[in-house]
């Protein structure tokens, strides 16, 4: 993916002070995928989680100015086939008065030069299967659908440590 950005769209990572912001952008997030009703991150979960003793996720921002536009948060994986890590994006979200304005591309593009840093081989996601849009706008950058794999979830119960039977 070759991504060129506007001068205007700033991105940068966040820090603990950010996190009513990242719960604030999951919530518009939720609420554009009608799933507002499985939200229960709170601040505190989130802070532990991307700022705590074991991070888990990283998040970044996009800015418009001084106004946060967007964000994508993702964490790293790894393949055992290529035998490196990657880099998969649980969510990436543009407010939508700020679409159209290269945002999701400059996010995506940020994500993808981390992953070469990183030495990562591969940037992956997944996406809602009528969000036609967010389709478009993946397939217009080069991304294909994988169609030979089905995601699959385990929802587990208890969110406590493991070896909790509570």
């Amino acid at each position: 993916m070759n991504v060129t950005t506007s001068p205007h769209i700033a991105i940068r990572q966040a820090c603990e002070a950010d996190v009513p912001l990242l719960l604030s952008f999951i919530r518009k997030l939720a609420e554009y995928e009608k799933l507002a009703h499985q939200v229960t991150a709170t601040e505190e979960v989130l802070r532990e989680n991307l700022f705590g003793d074991r991070r888990v996720a990283e998040a970044v921002f996009a800015y418009v100015g001084d106004v946060s536009a967007g964000f994508a948060l993702f964490f790293h994986n790894f393949s055992t086939f290529i035998g490196r890590p990657g880099i998969y994006l649980e969510d990436l979200f543009v407010d939508p008065e700020y679409r159209g304005l290269g945002i999701g591309k400059a996010l995506l593009g940020y994500l993808e030069n981390v992953a070469r840093e990183r030495g990562c081989g591969r940037l992956e996601w997944a996406v809602l299967k009528w969000n036609q849009s967010a389709i478009d706008f993946y397939e217009n950058l080069g991304a294909r659908p994988l169609d030979n794999w089905t995601l699959y979830r385990l929802a587990l119960e208890s969110a406590g440590p493991p070896g909790n039977s509570d």
